[in-house]
């Protein structure tokens, strides 16, 4: 695989020459310095939601991985089963509670992922909150 990786761009650097191309010249400074900027941005971008409190920062959490299926407290697999108060209390193993929200999060059933290997317990922590707030005010009433 490397081995075609590289004969694609021997022979892309090659085309370039034989078409009187002029191969741009890469400033390395420049690249890394562009690198580090945007690695401090996503650091900080990570830090801030984690600082944001429970509500904020869960929202965050919710709209980044929860809501492709459960947009507006919905759920596009089992239509049934939404983040709605009474649904909640009826479907959630433990009733409509952060504990029971933090132990579906973390390790999923039926056709949810788990989110513990890819969520950290602060992050999870703060979307269980953010999922028994909206649940409780209403999904329509997100700000």
């Amino acid at each position: 695989m490397k081995l075609a990786a590289f004969a694609i761009l021997a022979i892309g650097i090659t085309c370039i020459d034989a078409f009187s191309i002029s191969r741009p010249k890469v400033d390395f400074g420049k690249a890394a310095k562009a690198s580090a900027v945007a690695i401090a941005i996503a650091t900080t971008v990570g830090v801030s939601s984690a600082l944001a409190g429970g509500e904020s920062a869960g929202q965050q959490i919710f709209s980044t991985n929860c809501a492709a299926c459960h947009a507006d407290g919905q759920n596009v697999i089992m239509p049934e089963k939404t983040l709605e108060k009474d649904a909640l209390e009826q479907y959630l193993a433990g009733g409509r509670n952060e504990a029971a929200v933090i132990t579906l999060v973390k390790n999923g059933k039926n056709a949810m992922p788990a989110f513990g290997g890819r969520l950290g317990d602060d992050d999870i922590q703060n979307v269980a909150t953010f999922i028994i707030k909206a649940s409780e005010n209403g999904w329509d009433n997100i700000e």
